[in-house]
């Protein structure tokens, strides 16, 4: 059951690069014509794009370094080192794919602020995984937003997934414990547990994550097998420091990035990877259950430069 997403990654890895084609045109222009001279305009365009201080400069650094060396005299050999840069900082593919318990349930644990569209994108995933023959449960352990709770329940009946929800007020942690007693009792293949979307600035609300995650390292060992941040794409910077509060509490192990589609500057996950170094996992294309794809990052280097 490892590298769930391995065969829709497969099936339609164009898309992704229509998405970045869309998102990063400045960049992809400034670079086709690139020499000594314009380094400055690339910063600036990379910066707009999202990619962050610390990207930025690393990209800029083995542009020079390129350039001083004689290794590159045209626009076109330094693109080519600037995508292995990227790809350097993307590396190690088999980190895109989702991790699967080698027996028992498999836990996903999702997490996020709210309004970044983290319930959305854990049906998508629970109808991606049904489609691919699993079954199986959704958690609600956001027991203090009654609206989010029935928003997720009636996705889980349209999909056709098992759903499990606490007392309004009740304790999420208590949840999540008995959503996996059932799930080991009904030989279900993967858990989505989704926590109460809650500013990364709120320490109580951070410390009853932490205890969401405790218990569930107790209750089955392994597990989560993943910790998936949702992230919503259009925010830019602030996605990096929401990703760096909730490293602090939780083992994020891989990032969801939702609205993907909308007015998102595509760089932001060039900037998460080389700050934090935690991969992108999935990717939202859409509103849709259908729209969530897994990230590849050969699509996005060559979407960047692409001419």
């Amino acid at each position: 059951m490892a590298r769930l997403f391995k065969n829709k990654l497969e099936r339609k890895k164009g898309l992704w690069r229509r998405v970045v084609d869309l998102a990063l045109t400045d960049v992809r222009v400034v670079a086709g014509g690139m020499d000594s001279g314009s380094l400055e305009a690339l910063e600036e365009r990379l910066l707009a794009a999202d990619f962050g201080v610390p990207a930025t400069m690393r990209l800029i650094g083995s542009a020079e370094q390129v350039l001083r060396r004689g290794k590159a005299r045209g626009g076109a050999q330094l693109l080519e080192a600037l995508k292995g840069e990227i790809r350097a900082i993307l590396e190690d593919t088999d980190e895109v794919f989702l991790r699967a318990a080698d027996s028992g349930p498999t836990v996903f644990l999702m997490v996020g602020v709210n309004g970044v569209g983290k319930t959305t994108s854990v049906a998508k995933l629970a109808h991606f995984l049904v489609g691919e023959g699993r079954k199986v449960m959704v958690a609600a352990a956001d027991t203090f937003r009654a609206g989010a709770v029935e928003q997720l329940e009636i996705w889980a009946h349209r999909i056709g997934v098992d759903f499990v929800r606490g007392a309004q007020g009740g304790d999420p942690a208590a949840v999540a414990f008995d959503a996996l007693d059932a799930a080991e009792a009904r030989g279900t293949d993967v858990v989505l547990i989704d926590t109460a979307g809650r500013l990364h600035t709120n320490s109580g609300l951070m410390m009853e994550l932490e205890k969401i995650d405790r218990v569930v390292r107790r209750r089955i060992e392994g597990a989560p097998h993943e910790t998936l941040l949702v992230l919503d794409a259009t925010v830019g910077q602030n996605a990096v420091r929401q990703l760096a509060a909730f490293k602090q509490v939780v083992d994020v192990s891989g990032i969801v990035l939702a609205k993907i589609d909308s007015s998102a500057r595509g760089g932001i996950v060039v900037a998460l990877r080389e700050e934090y170094g935690v991969p992108i996992k999935l990717v939202g294309t859409g509103e849709g259950l259908e729209d969530l794809e897994s990230f590849e990052p050969q699509a996005f280097v060559e979407g960047v430069f692409e001419r």
